[in-house]
């Protein structure tokens, strides 16, 4: 099956971009090196081309009760304009996915909102809100608009004043995880003041035909998915595939470290399990660590104990470009995850020693 392609990849090719497969999707991986984009996002401002997430719409007179079933946070609290991040989760209360939902200005009367799935899930996750829909005979309409619009995320200390230089209608001065319809570079936008870096920024959902316009005016270091993996790590954050897969690494959100993201007073699949799970405790947590030793972690190296025995596994790692130190993600069972312990990651044969850390590993917007 051919690759889904952003409606700027030859824009993108012509700047120099070296390609990737992501999700079913061929994503700029980088533009110039990822110590360089990484570099201006952290100190000034960088632009990355997110279009591969799906985007699902969501209206009618059950919205807010398809929605409430659906993820694992409480969207009864989102006003038109806020931002709220969940969880998917399957019976048994294990991740299927991670999403922003964003409530959007009402359509005939209706709540509406905007939610936003891992790449390459929009189809499976489309369709499992129209079967839900269906089953229980609620009234909504349910649209994947991943085609239809382009999504860009601005991140960076000082995302927020070149943002105000092309927009007429001041989205900077929305907070953390609100948004709202605004005019950047002349085009009607949806723009959240969201990210996925750990710094300042701004995610702009921009129609299909109008990304170049958008892009072409917020002129500064393009930034690819290499860059945004040693950000994301860097502050700690989830990446499906790798801190959770329904099949090959089952998580609930309490192993995952996003419980705050879960609501036990509302009703969503799942919700039982998680109660349950809530009350038993969990066996294994996702932990941040550091090499002591020289080395890198990388993605399903093993991690063990002093006598060197597997205790655990790397979910995610890298030579971090802010501290210059190899830092790391991995689930551990809770009697070595208090930052502090001593564990040790075998890397390409040889064991390394590490260290548990607080996440995020550095200072965060």
């Amino acid at each position: 099956m051919p690759l889904q392609t952003p409606p700027l990849r030859g824009i993108h090719a012509d700047r120099g971009a070296k390609f990737t497969e992501f999700g079913g999707w061929d994503m700029p991986v980088e533009f110039d090196s990822i110590q360089t984009e990484h570099r201006a996002v952290r100190e000034d401002v960088g632009i990355f081309d997110v279009s591969h997430m799906g985007q699902i719409h969501v209206t009618g007179p059950d919205a807010t009760t398809l929605m409430q079933r659906l993820t694992t946070n409480d969207v009864t609290r989102l006003e038109v304009g806020d931002a709220q991040y969940a969880a998917i989760t399957d019976e048994d209360g294990v991740i299927i996915d991670d999403t922003v939902v964003y409530r959007l200005p009402d359509e005939d009367g209706d709540a509406t909102y905007l939610f936003v799935p891992n790449a390459g899930t929009d189809e499976a996750t489309h369709e499992r809100w129209i079967g839900y829909r269906n089953e229980f005979d609620l009234e909504a309409t349910v649209d994947n608009q991943t085609d239809e619009y382009a999504m860009f995320a601005l991140q960076g200390p000082n995302a927020a004043d070149l943002l105000e230089d092309v927009s007429e209608d001041a989205p900077t001065e929305l907070g953390r995880f609100e948004a709202t319809g605004a005019t950047v570079a002349g085009v009607e936008c949806w723009t959240a003041r969201t990210g996925y870096t750990g710094e300042d920024g701004f995610e702009i959902v921009v129609p299909w035909s109008e990304a170049e316009t958008v892009w072409s005016r917020l002129e500064c270091q393009p930034c690819g998915l290499g860059a945004r993996d040693t950000l994301r790590i860097e502050a700690g954050l989830l990446l499906a595939g790798q801190e959770f897969d329904l099949e090959s690494n089952p998580r609930t959100p309490y192993e995952a470290g996003i419980g705050f993201a879960v609501d036990l007073d509302t009703e969503f699949v799942g919700r039982d399990a998680l109660i349950e799970a809530n009350e038993d405790g969990i066996e294994e947590q996702l932990v941040g660590f550091q090499l002591i030793d020289r080395g890198v972690p990388r993605h399903g190296y093993d991690i063990t104990n002093a006598e060197g025995r597997v205790v655990g596994e790397v979910t995610s790692g890298t030579m971090s470009p802010t501290l210059e130190q190899p830092i790391g993600l991995g689930y551990v069972p809770v009697k070595y995850a208090d930052p502090g312990t001593t564990l040790q990651v075998v890397v390409r044969g040889r064991s390394k020693k590490a260290r548990v850390e607080t996440t995020p590993f550095i200072d965060t917007a």
